[in-house]
């Protein structure tokens, strides 16, 4: 497999600085020979170096060749949708997680292992979220209503479905019987932050080979779209990603900046923060998950807001 030397860093800056979208960078570089994840981080990396410098275009049009003979960048249907952002604010400060300290964590009406705590960025893996009967219940529960999932364009605010993210998903309301409400409350108590200003839970499903390429989960401020959202309750400050299955093969959660990745399973999960006391959101928090590679994987997410979520 191809590596990311000099020629491709310089290939990568001028179609980042042509406001190439980075979508068709990543297609360009799979066809030379990179994986997808690799591909992707590698953009990422550029588009940001470049933001920073406050020199990005947002052009969605690629037309440039890649290095030793790479294959062409071609516009693709997923236009700027893929286009991730980070914040070139000052540097981000850590402060204290409101999530409590301890090996274990009472929340509302189970006790949860704290199997690891990382400081930067703010990232906790639980044990024993829910119970096995628990996960296998929101399984059947959601699997004949599952759709293909979307993403929030980043200038219009809709929600789009784009080929960077292979899932399905369903959304239960928060509290709209009585294991969504428990459910509701032990993540509000586990995440130490108030029940209101959680969305409601979402339950995603992938197939084999299934992904979703890195991204943030917070709505990047320079972005139109993000206004839509933040609208109701504010900006998203934290989440947690619950693991329903034990995947055969691969389906990490991978954190590409901090070199973090977490294997999933089953009732276990994985709490990341991104907005700081000071408002400031963390660009570690940059994540994905990885290739399904035997099986299929079951996950349910919970994000929490500023404010209340209504």
């Amino acid at each position: 497999m191809p590596v990311v030397d000099a020629a491709w860093e310089d290939w990568l800056a001028t179609n980042a600085k042509r406001g190439c979208t980075v979508d068709s960078m990543v297609d360009a570089m799979v066809r030379a020979g990179f994986d997808s994840l690799s591909a992707s981080a590698a953009v990422q990396h550029a588009v940001s170096a470049l933001t920073a410098r406050g020199t990005a275009h947002g052009v969605d049009v690629a037309d440039a060749a890649g290095p030793a003979g790479a294959p062409g960048v071609v516009q693709t249907g997923a236009g700027v949708q893929a286009r991730v952002v980070k914040p070139a604010s000052r540097a981000y400060h850590y402060d204290a997680a409101p999530v409590a300290r301890g090996n274990l964590i009472h929340a509302f009406d189970r006790d949860v292992k704290v199997l690891m705590r990382c400081e930067r960025p703010q990232v906790i893996v639980f044990g024993d979220v829910l119970a096995p009967d628990e996960c296998a219940e929101l399984i059947e529960r959601s699997r004949h209503r599952l759709r293909r999932s979307t993403t929030v364009n980043p200038e219009t605010g809709q929600e789009d479905v784009i080929r960077n993210r292979t899932s399905e998903g369903i959304w239960f309301q928060r509290d709209e019987d009585a294991l969504i409400e428990r459910l509701d409350q032990r993540i509000a108590s586990l995440m130490n932050w108030p029940v209101e200003n959680g969305e409601g839970l979402q339950i995603l499903h992938y197939n084999t080979s299934g992904e979703y390429r890195p991204h943030f989960d917070y709505f990047p401020p320079d972005q139109p779209g993000s206004a839509v959202h933040t609208a109701r309750g504010g900006q998203r400050v934290a989440t947690l990603i619950v693991y329903l299955n034990d995947v055969a093969d691969g389906g990490e959660t991978i954190f590409p900046d901090a070199g973090l990745s977490v294997a999933g399973k089953q009732g276990g999960a994985v709490y990341f923060r991104y907005l700081n006391g000071q408002r400031q959101l963390d660009p570690l928090t940059l994540h994905g998950g990885a290739p399904v590679l035997g099986g299929e994987k079951w996950i349910m997410t919970k994000w929490m807001r500023e404010g209340p979520y209504f």
